[in-house]
């Protein structure tokens, strides 16, 4: 069996376990193509990404172009002649000489139910929405977002207490083995592309700032959604006399008759209940502005929250 030369293309955690499987299946991997280092953390130093660290520990040679589209790339990637390039959140948008050159193609790895769910942030708008599946998608890759034809696809459940962290980090396993298969089928050539319903499209743009914001007029689902589609990264946050509180995990409950949304209730006992539209949320887990995380017992044993506080 011909393994084709692949031309692997990502940078962060999603992006690793694909990468792991075409090097533990010996695949020859013409390059690996990763963002460039980013300054992190506190001290904003400068850090590789994930991939680059999975790459350049098994030898693989790593390019990190600023821009893709800049011709002394492009040349490099003419010059590399990849008979398959794959993609898994490189976060750049290929140009077209790049996803049509190689004789296999350009395939990439999506987690959603393709056509629902374009875009940046399929994961985190499935849970923001309430979602009870998901789904990893193995497409071809055209010129438009995420729009191209379906190699292989496979509905996930979504794990009642998942939140964005442990349900990103099960569809990247997932989509690993998928992608394998999916390369062997291109191999033996028993791969059936199936078109899109473009009727059927649905947006999943990029979280923003404002997206993170809890509003507490909104049903105990859609806050409890919110906190589960936002946790670990980047965080639903609402405000606390004054500071921004960061809010990772809660549980709720239904109420005929709340106070006004955003009231603290019972805080003296441990476990405050913020009212939403049609109950009341528990935060447990919890960071407050320039805090360490922690839970909301170990805040309250340091932080005094007053009858009739209001939180938003």
């Amino acid at each position: 069996m011909h393994k084709p030369s692949i031309l692997f293309m990502g940078t962060p955690e999603f992006a690793v376990p694909s990468l792991k499987i075409l090097i533990d299946h010996r695949m020859p991997l013409a390059g690996v193509v990763t963002q460039p280092d980013r300054p992190r953390g506190r001290g904003r130093q400068l850090a590789p990404p994930p991939v680059k660290i999975l790459a350049e520990a098994h030898g693989l040679s790593v390019l990190q172009p600023e821009r893709i589209r800049d011709e002394a790339f492009l040349q490099v990637f003419r010059d590399l002649a990849p008979e398959l390039v794959v993609v898994a959140a490189f976060g750049q948008i290929l140009p077209g000489e790049m996803i049509s050159r190689p004789p296999l193609g350009c395939i990439n790895v999506h987690p959603s139910l393709l056509p629902k769910y374009r875009g940046a942030a399929p994961i985190q708008r499935s849970l923001i929405n309430g979602d009870e599946t998901t789904g990893m998608t193995i497409m071809r890759m055209d010129e438009g977002v995420d729009s191209g034809d379906i190699l292989l696809q496979e509905p996930v459940p979504i794990l009642p207490e998942e939140n964005f962290g442990s349900l990103h980090d099960r569809l990247a396993e997932i989509g690993a083995r998928m992608l394998y298969r999916t390369i062997e089928m291109i191999i033996d050539q028993s791969v059936r592309p199936i078109r899109q319903d473009h009727a059927k499209a649905t947006p999943a743009p990029r979280i923003r700032k404002e997206d993170c914001v809890i509003d507490w007029s909104r049903s105990v689902k859609e806050v409890l959604s919110l906190i589960r589609g936002l946790s670990p990264d980047p965080g639903a946050y609402t405000f606390l006399n004054g500071k921004k509180l960061k809010i990772y995990a809660a549980r709720g409950e239904a109420s005929p008759s709340p106070p006004a949304p955003g009231s603290v209730s019972n805080p003296a006992a441990g476990e405050p209940a913020v009212a939403a539209a049609d109950g009341f949320v528990y935060p447990e887990d919890i960071q407050m502005e320039n805090k360490n995380r922690m839970s909301v017992r170990d805040f309250l044993r340091g932080y005094r929250i007053t009858p009739g506080t209001t939180m938003g």
